[in-house]
């Protein structure tokens, strides 16, 4: 596999079609794939597809995780997309994380969407004009959003430096470190609203997992009427069905809080007492921890200091394992600050502390356990795709966004995580599926639960990009 450093792909590559999935004398099921794997030539077929999705996908300086649902650059969806582009395009890789870091706040935050200004208003809701960016205090010439998403940006400007190091990507590392600290500062500094050392989410879409159940009971407490949304045009269900996407009465909640949040100028002083969404969320903190232990790892290389990263890496684990999770499920749950108490619901969110290299043999054991249990299948011969949500729970949905489907990040994450933590046959069913379902389906934005059905967007650039990156550890 090429891993030359030019940003514009070749002129074949450009001129391709929207890609799909593989023709379909040669695409298997889910089972099969799982089954049995794939040989060379169709693993071959499947990096040239999922290239092909992510050089589709460029524009310009950054790629868009899709053309029709998503048309501007995402935080965390570039983090992943970086990883993948280190296999086949490093230098782009580090011009997707540049793009994304200039539009960095004053005060740290990466914003979770930096708006292309070449597009015409409506594009997108909500859209520039919706967040007005201005209103916040050290904000970028760019348009941006206000709220942040799950910081795996310094994991990943580390792995894409170990894929495809050289002088230029250490200089890269070097450029990038400070940015990424402050990141980490806001997010453990005025992000800090438990006081314990964890990050609080504002907004359910903070979290990258919107309408998970894990924010059910903290959304219903939220002011807000569907009727609200009769002033606006929602630009998702223009382009997927609207019973796979949030409902209208979740999008009004999710427009009280973006109006709550912005109305108050971006400011995070004084949460705990004005702001209707506080959550501590599973992922997003163990986001913050793989930051650390990642800014650990660039530290040494660019010549600073990694002790600090080390021990807030330690601290923020043991913190996840004291805030969030619960004997009793033998998961991690969210924490609502407003009620004090857990989550109840068994998401995929409570799997992926496995991430966390130093996530205690406790903790392993149990969320493993919860794991290969018919709530989530995770075996090493997978029969059905890992899930969002707990397959045996009343709420289970297995075509709405986040409630059941099945998603390559999450996928991508616990798999770190079982080789992390001495499971490699658990790992290789869970890589086996995840190259099954973009084999059965194409590189769609996630999958059904049960058939492995592409869902969402077609040509989905985080599912190509780390599908890249399972495939190149072969």
């Amino acid at each position: 596999m090429s891993t030359g450093t030019a940003d514009a792909p070749p002129p074949a590559a450009r001129a391709a079609a929207p890609p799909g999935a593989l023709s379909p004398a040669a695409t298997p099921t889910v089972a099969q794939a799982a089954a049995a794997p794939l040989g060379a030539e169709s693993l071959a077929a499947l990096r040239r597809l999922a290239v092909a999705t992510l050089d589709a996908n460029w524009e310009h300086d950054h790629t868009v995780p899709s053309r029709t649902l998503y048309p501007h650059q995402w935080s965390w969806d570039s983090a992943f997309i970086a990883i993948g582009l280190a296999t086949v395009r490093p230098a782009r890789a580090w011009r997707e994380l540049r793009t994304l870091f200039a539009a960095q706040w004053a005060d740290g935050r990466v914003p979770h969407i930096v708006f292309n200004r070449a597009l015409p208003a409506g594009s997108y809701f909500p859209g520039p004009q919706f967040w007005r960016s201005s209103l916040g205090a050290g904000t970028p010439a760019v348009a941006t959003s206000g709220i942040v998403q799950p910081p795996v940006h310094a994991l990943a400007a580390w792995l894409v430096h170990r894929r495809a190091p050289s002088p230029r990507s250490r200089a890269e590392l070097a450029r990038l470190y400070p940015r990424l600290v402050a990141q980490q500062r806001y997010l453990t500094g005025p992000r800090d609203v438990g006081g314990a050392g964890l990050a609080c989410l504002v907004h359910p879409w903070e979290s990258g997992l919107d309408n998970s159940p894990a924010w059910d009971p903290s959304l219903a407490a939220v002011a807000a009427d569907a009727a609200l949304m009769q002033a606006y045009r929602r630009h998702d269900t223009a382009h997927a069905d609207a019973a796979h996407r949030p409902t209208d009465l979740d999008y009004a909640r999710y427009v009280a809080l973006v109006d709550a949040y912005r109305d108050g100028g971006y400011a995070d002083d004084g949460l705990a007492g004005r702001h209707p969404f506080l959550v501590e969320c599973p992922l997003f903190n163990t986001a913050l921890g793989l930051a650390e232990h990642a800014l650990a790892e660039i530290a040494r290389e660019v010549g600073a200091d990694p002790g600090p990263h080390r021990e807030r890496a330690a601290r923020i684990t043991a913190t996840i394992v004291d805030r969030l999770y619960d004997p009793a499920t033998g998961l991690f749950h969210a924490r609502d600050l407003r009620t004090g108490r857990l989550v109840p619901a068994r998401t995929a969110l409570g799997l992926i502390p496995l991430a966390l290299p130093d996530l205690p043999a406790v903790q392993v054991s149990s969320v493993l356990a919860q794991a290969c249990s018919p709530r989530f299948g995770l075996a090493a011969r997978m029969d059905r795709p890992l899930p969002s949500h707990d397959r045996t729970a009343a709420d289970f949905e297995p075509l709405r966004y986040w409630r059941g489907p099945s998603w390559m990040n999450l996928d991508w994450l616990l798999w770190r995580g079982l080789r992390a933590h001495g499971r490699p046959d658990l790992a290789a069913g869970l890589r086996e599926s995840m190259v099954g379902l973009v084999a059965t389906a194409g590189c769609h934005e996630y999958f059904h639960p049960d058939t492995g059905a592409g869902l969402g967007s077609p040509a989905f650039a985080w599912t190509a990009a780390l599908l890249l990156d399972v495939l190149a550890d072969d």
